[in-house]
């Protein structure tokens, strides 16, 4: 089974004045720290949320100083269930991005393409001997 897995990061920035410049920053030292050994893990802008569910800007902002949420997505190749996947990205996530803080926030089961290419097959055989029967004559046709 392959999982897709979405990893939250809680990425310390250093001098900042506004909420994009921590943003870009993070997702630039993130990709720093990731590179070249996890090049294929994407990162976005996380969402934060008010307990009232207002939506706040990705970065908090004191002193010059952000906490930006970014969300990091893999996807992490034969696993036998969904807290293994987990525990794979946040290991792999993790020995990279030292001192930052994570959490798993969604792991989705990826479907097998050998299945539906199975099944594209058989429907693609059965449509193909139908078809067969339309277009050639029968026999007793072919004689008379």
């Amino acid at each position: 089974m392959d999982c897709r897995v979405v990893v939250e990061a809680a990425v310390p920035v250093y001098d900042v004045e506004t909420t994009d410049e921590a943003v870009r920053i993070a997702i630039s030292k993130t990709g720093e720290m990731l590179n070249p050994d996890l090049n294929y893990v994407e990162i976005t802008m996380g969402t934060r949320t008010t307990p009232g569910g207002e939506e706040l800007p990705p970065a908090f902002i004191a002193a010059d100083e952000a906490l930006v949420a970014l969300e990091l997505e893999m996807t992490v190749f034969n696993v036998e269930r969904d807290e293994h996947a987990s525990r794979i990205a946040r290991k792999e996530i993790g020995q990279r991005l030292h001192n930052i803080p994570l959490k798993v926030l969604l792991v989705e089961e990826i479907p097998d393409d050998d299945d539906e290419d199975e099944n594209a097959a058989e429907e693609s055989d059965e449509d193909s001997e139908s078809a067969d029967d339309d277009m050639l004559p029968d026999v007793d046709d072919m004689l008379e």
